[in-house]
């Protein structure tokens, strides 16, 4: 384990491979180079690198008891979050100790002993999963707009198209998928969000399951209960099941101020009791590739020290069994001087996975893409994967067929695009940032027919370096549901981009082999 003060100096570093580019990084000469280089961030935090690491951070120096967990006598209110079952294995075991200026427990009484009022804001993501029907076609979708309503909306208002969303009122699920209801099995749903403002003396945590959270527009300050992260395009962050975060809308210059910026993205939320994300197994591969443990980042420990800030009123939004509520604080929940443990928040970045491909021939299976996966109770088959489709060498010989072949799947993918794009789709207008689609288990997709004639027109006499966008995929074993406002967004001509694949065949010579079979037969 290790302390902020140890940590000080690899966080240091790994921040500053992050922050703005160097000069020799700046000789951006194509356009693909220029895009990519507008995703290298200033991020001013220190972080604890490694992912799986049990680590130790105080922000008030002495605030973590030495050698126990719960002294009697401790300076601060000692308190557990447990991510996993106490007897779950010790690899996968999850739980955090934190060492907070008041326990959880106290934003459930006002300061004159008077139980805090909980509210039910109505269903979280603005349609329940029971409502959403199952997908038997493809579907492709167009951005959100930015003006998305939330909860709180009067859409019949024009009005509304000026409505202010912060990060969770923002969120509108399009996907759900498993068990509708967190206590019947495993389940997830994804969400677009198009937030525009921040949340102000306002929190969240979800009792029902992980987010993994994918910025495709905008930089996005999430603070959490164990500290803060920073996040945008090319970073994903995860925060796991009951921590505390609220999340702020940063201007180009990282101010934070939130004012006029809006943050568009995705966001993956898994439901389970199977451990939660995790590295996939690198098999033959060996010990190294694809998303290094090094290069996750936790966050350090952080809480408000300022008496009049923290005992301002607060609102603690939480979801519980698919419902939002809202529950009124006197205090803020960002007050822990010290913690412990593995049940943390990360972040990595995209642009660090390296990737592997095949340098002979054939095309490999996505699978080879893979940032984390999320197990279910069969082993090899996962409840999510999250892979990415990232700038690389593609397959060196020549007689290979680019792009990702035709495929139907046992498994589910829904696809989003954070950028540029992506080499199996180039019908103008069609995959677009932030749009998405989705291809259900045994649903034929592939390639649409502009990218597959120039893919076999291409002479493949020189390895090619794509680096034209970055797509990303969430995968899952599980049946993919639509929901109402997905319809809304859902390009009705998506199958029209597959028209002008013609009949690859000579039917004179395939009618002299049925010829040929029928006196084999005979014979």
């Amino acid at each position: 384990m290790a302390s902020i003060e140890s940590q000080s100096q690899p966080s240091t570093a790994q921040s500053a491979a992050a922050s703005s580019p160097s000069k020799k990084q700046s000789l951006a000469t194509t356009p693909a180079q220029q895009q990519q280089q507008q995703y290298i961030y200033h991020d001013t935090l220190l972080y604890l690198p490694g992912f799986g690491n049990s680590f130790e951070s105080e922000y008030i120096r002495g605030a973590l008891p030495m050698g126990r967990n719960n002294p009697r006598n401790c300076q601060y209110y000692a308190e557990q979050l447990s991510g996993t079952a106490f007897t779950a294995p010790r690899h996968e075991n999850k739980r955090t100790w934190l060492y907070r200026l008041q326990p959880s427990v106290s934003s459930l009484v006002n300061d004159n002993g008077a139980s805090a009022t909980t509210m039910k804001r109505g269903v979280f993501g603005k349609n329940h999963p029971r409502d959403c029907k199952v997908a038997v076609q493809p579907m492709r979708w167009k951005p959100m707009e930015e003006n998305a309503a939330s909860e709180d909306t009067d859409t019949s208002s024009s009005d509304s198209l000026q409505q202010k969303n912060h990060f969770i009122h923002s969120l509108t699920r399009v996907v759900a998928a498993g068990a509708t209801s967190t206590g019947c099995g495993d389940g997830l749903s994804i969400y677009l969000y198009a937030c525009n403002s921040n949340m102000v003396d306002e929190s969240f945590y979800n009792a029902d399951g992980d987010f993994l959270i994918v910025p495709q527009q905008g930089r996005l300050l999430v603070t959490t209960e164990v500290g803060k992260l920073q996040i945008g395009p090319t970073e994903v962050c995860v925060v796991p099941k009951g921590i505390v975060f609220g999340v702020v809308v940063e201007d180009d210059d990282a101010t934070g101020e939130g004012a006029t910026a809006t943050a568009k993205g995705y966001v993956l939320e898994v439901c389970s009791s199977n451990g939660g994300f995790r590295l996939p197994e690198l098999g033959p591969i060996g010990s190294n590739g694809l998303a290094n443990a090094r290069d996750f980042s936790h966050p350090v420990a952080w809480c408000v020290t300022d008496p009049d800030e923290y005992h301002k009123p607060h609102s603690i939004l939480f979801k519980m069994d698919q419902e939002l509520y809202a529950r009124k604080s006197d205090h803020s929940p960002f007050n822990v001087a010290a913690w412990h443990g593995n049940f943390l928040p990360y972040k990595y970045n995209l642009q660090r996975f390296c990737a592997m491909n095949s340098v002979t021939y054939d095309h490999p299976d996505p699978s080879i893409y893979t940032v984390l996966t999320y197990p279910s109770t069969h082993a090899g088959t996962a409840l999510a994967d999250f892979v990415i489709f990232p700038p690389r060498y593609m397959a060196a010989d020549a007689n290979t067929f680019r792009p990702p072949w035709f495929h139907r799947n046992c498994m589910s993918e829904y696809m989003g695009l954070i950028y540029g794009a992506y080499d199996a789709k180039q019908a103008a207008g069609g995959f677009v940032p932030g749009g998405a689609s989705l291809h259900n288990a045994m649903v034929p997709h592939g390639p649409d027919a502009d990218a597959y004639d120039a893919a076999v027109a291409d002479p493949c006499d020189a390895p090619v370096y794509f680096d034209k966008g970055l797509a990303f995929m969430f995968e899952s074993c599980l049946m993919m549901r639509t929901s109402p406002q997905a319809e809304d967004l859902c390009d009705v001509d998506y199958e029209s981009c597959w028209k002008g694949l013609q009949v690859r065949c000579d039917w004179n010579k395939l009618q002299e082999k049925k010829k040929d079979y029928e006196k084999l037969n005979d014979t």
